[in-house]
């Protein structure tokens, strides 16, 4: 760790800051202009259409309550322009933040059980995709994820929409949801043939549950990464095994306060991960509904962690580094930060 400079400056530093985001989810991102917008158009859900009443909608009681707002709002993406112009808006978000890379958790059962064709889904996220590319600079990728809530059906129709279909963006399989009654190891097959068809293992888990729920993502499942981690400090055997294996925790400081996983920031056990030796990621999870972004979880990890720009620096170079971006976007996208920090100041 290092010695923190003024948070004026580093705040600054982090704006300008080229990052890779490798935990934030589609609809979780979408802003309250663009759930309002969607609200409107589809009249009769319980989201409110005035954007400053949504700040109240999205204070959370617990994570049942989270993801119960959640699916209110995954019910006003009803066709495939709606999901064209989420994710579109959701690259826009990004590139003010500076992320030039993200791999964006996308549940695509949600949208075809609610009667969205599987391909017309793929194709709206995939031409988003192009023109974020394009138009932005924002390179993003997908991890399909399976609605824990929702069981082995979900399962079935995510691994068939992974491997059938299989949009081009397309580079992880994950798992969602809650923890609480949703035991992982059920997923396995879904998770077997998921990776069999070339797609890396990013379950969330240890987030609300202990840390079991990390021994069964990484002995089921393959976990390459994990999803939030948050107990994972409670085993020592485990930190043990995350760190001889150098398996990434991806971190949602203020996500984890507000659905009540941990008490406050404070106490968030982020400094213990990194004191141990992990490989620790920071991320925005579902940054509109927790009042949070990219730039502002940086800003909270180098409070937390003491963190000064060089700090910070190697804070973003992690997320490349253990991304699943190809050889020459991770040489282009260090590079980039290498320099930017380099030139900070001058």
């Amino acid at each position: 760790m290092s010695q923190t400079t003024s948070p004026q400056g580093i705040d600054a530093f982090i704006a300008g800051l080229p990052k890779a985001e490798l935990h934030v989810h589609h609809v979780g991102s979408a802003s309250p202009r663009i759930v309002a917008q969607l609200a409107a158009r589809h009249p009769g859900a319980p989201v409110p259409t005035d954007p400053a009443a949504l700040a109240e909608y999205f204070t959370f009681r617990d994570f049942a309550h989270f993801i119960e707002v959640y699916l209110s709002v995954v019910d006003l993406v009803q066709d495939a322009e709606d999901v064209r112009l989420l994710t579109y808006e959701v690259a826009r978000d990004m590139a003010r933040q500076n992320i030039r890379y993200a791999e964006l958790t996308v549940t695509p059962y949600s949208s075809t059980r609610r009667g969205i064709p599987d391909r017309e889904f793929c194709d709206a996220i995939e031409d988003a995709r192009r023109a974020a590319e394009a138009e932005l600079g924002v390179v993003l990728r997908w991890c399909f994820d399976i609605p824990g809530e929702a069981g082995l059906e979900a399962a079935e129709e995510t691994v068939r929409i992974a491997t059938e279909v299989q949009p081009a963006g397309l580079v992880s399989f994950g798992l969602g949801g809650p923890e609480i009654g949703v035991a992982r190891p059920q997923f396995q097959p879904y998770f077997d043939r998921a990776r069999a068809a070339g797609l890396h293992s990013v379950p969330h888990a240890g987030e609300t549950t202990g840390p079991q729920t990390v021994w069964d993502a990484l002995r089921h499942l393959g976990a390459e990464r994990i999803g939030h981690g948050t107990s994972v400090v409670q085993d020592p055997a485990l930190v043990d095994h995350l760190g001889e294996h150098r398996i990434p925790l991806e971190v949602c400081p203020t996500s984890n306060v507000a659905t009540r996983a941990v008490a406050d920031l404070d106490e968030h056990p982020i400094r213990r991960m990194v004191e141990a030796g992990l490989v620790v990621t920071v991320n925005s999870d579902d940054p509109p509904m927790f009042g949070t972004d990219l730039n502002t979880e940086y800003a909270v990890a180098a409070r937390l962690l003491g963190l000064d720009e060089a700090g910070v620096a190697e804070l973003a170079k992690n997320a490349v580094s253990v991304s699943f971006l190809d050889a020459p976007g991770k040489a282009e996208l260090t590079a980039s930060i290498d320099t930017y920090l380099a030139n900070w100041g001058s």
